[in-house]
């Protein structure tokens, strides 16, 4: 996916009304893949690993008729869709692309935030060209990644990140939305809660249970009662409900931290059964590195328990944490030095963070430690050493 959001320049003042827009590219990996071989063209496909314990990384469109998704276990996707092709994935070829992308959006203006290799926000209400209408900055871009690489891509434009990114999402795929200033208040108004960016089936679920299903319901809310029960992300619906967005477009904004968490329908007890999800996880907190061009030092494991109370535990190697086998070695050394209570486990996380100054790619992790971390309970005071080699 690629955000763009055009914001208001250096120079401007305070009162100039921004022009942010959000672009997604649509089905990205799996768009580049059909792109390149015509016999995967109008066919389900996915990209990612076809072992017993793959997960889809990217799915195409007509693999999404059959309800796969991106993060999905492979063995249930193909047990859905028989027919569908998977292919592994091809960094270097989508980054390629990404540059070919992203050397578009510097035509237009040099606030570009990329996000991953397909996301990016971009703030043109000052732009290059010149351009007065946003929309046709938009629509000019999307014709440009469509002439140039083959792909196309769905843009959203309106006068903060959040607006725009919900309407990129309005019309997939190969579409376009304007939410134009005098419109956002009864947009927001009239949305479902779980089409609001930030909101997951966890929190959507919390909130038609607190009588939250739109936008109105959410700005009948107190501040007080939605930090009670969200946390300080509570500040953030808050906010967003009433078009409260000044997030600037930064160009040199730096990931700090990656990471993914999952809310168990039911509470867990077996342990086998925790390490079978925590596996599932790691899978998808490596997507997301790849996805973001991110490697970290520091590994955190969160569990939360049935009571609700909270533990974290982490590790920190000299090296950047790179491979999906080394990152589950630490994640199942950290769980087993956690006792799991009675009533068991509610959810599970993983993050990395600890950004490293060398790109991912330029670290080779040995086979070795895998060993040494799976069997670091004999010294449990040891920090883990990650031993890799440029």
């Amino acid at each position: 996916m690629i955000f763009f959001l055009l914001h208001a320049c250096h120079g401007t003042g305070p009162d100039v009304m921004r022009k942010i827009i959000h672009i997604d590219m649509d089905a990205f990996y799996a768009s580049v893949e059909q792109r390149d071989n015509p016999a995967f063209r109008g066919h389900p496909l996915v990209v990612g690993g076809k072992s017993a314990r793959g997960v889809v990384a990217a799915a195409s469109y007509e693999a999404r008729k059959f309800g796969v998704r991106s993060a999905m276990a492979m063995q249930k996707a193909l047990a859905q869709c028989p027919n569908l092709i998977v292919v592994p994935p091809r960094m270097a070829a989508y980054k390629a692309v990404s540059q070919q992308i992203q050397a578009i959006f510097l035509e237009y203006t040099d606030l570009m935030e990329p996000l991953s290799l397909d996301e990016a926000f971009l703030d043109v209400t000052t732009n290059k060209k010149g351009m007065v209408s946003a929309s046709m900055v938009a629509q000019e871009i999307r014709t440009r990644i469509r002439q140039q690489t083959g792909l196309t891509a769905s843009a959203g434009v309106s006068i903060n990140k959040f607006l725009a990114k919900v309407a990129s999402d309005m019309n997939k795929p190969d579409g376009f939305t304007l939410i134009a200033p005098q419109q956002a208040s009864s947009f927001i108004a009239t949305l479902p809660i779980e089409k609001f960016y930030g909101v997951g089936k966890v929190t959507a679920t919390k909130m038609h249970a607190m009588g939250i299903k739109t936008g109105a319901d959410l700005l009948r809310r107190p501040l007080v009662e939605l930090e009670t029960a969200f946390g300080k992300t509570g500040r953030f619906y808050y906010q967003i409900v009433r078009n409260q967005d000044d997030r600037p477009v930064d160009p040199s904004r730096e990931r700090h931290s990656v990471g993914t968490e999952d809310t168990f329908e039911q509470d867990l007890r077996d342990p086998d059964a925790l390490l079978a999800r925590l596996e599932f996880i790691v899978h998808e907190v490596v997507r997301r590195m790849e996805k973001c061009h991110f490697s970290g030092k520091t590994l955190t494991l969160k569990i939360k328990f049935a009571d609700f109370r909270q533990v974290t535990r982490s590790r920190t190697s000299d090296r950047p944490i790179v491979d999906t086998q080394e990152i589950m070695a630490i994640a199942r050394l950290l769980f087993r030095r956690i006792a799991i209570p009675p009533r068991g486990v509610r959810l599970l996380g993983i993050t990395l963070s600890g950004p490293c100054q060398s790109p991912p790619g330029t670290w080779r992790q040995l086979t070795l430690p895998y060993f040494n971390l799976e069997n670091d309970h004999q010294n449990p005071a040891t920090p883990i050493q990650i031993h890799s080699t440029r």
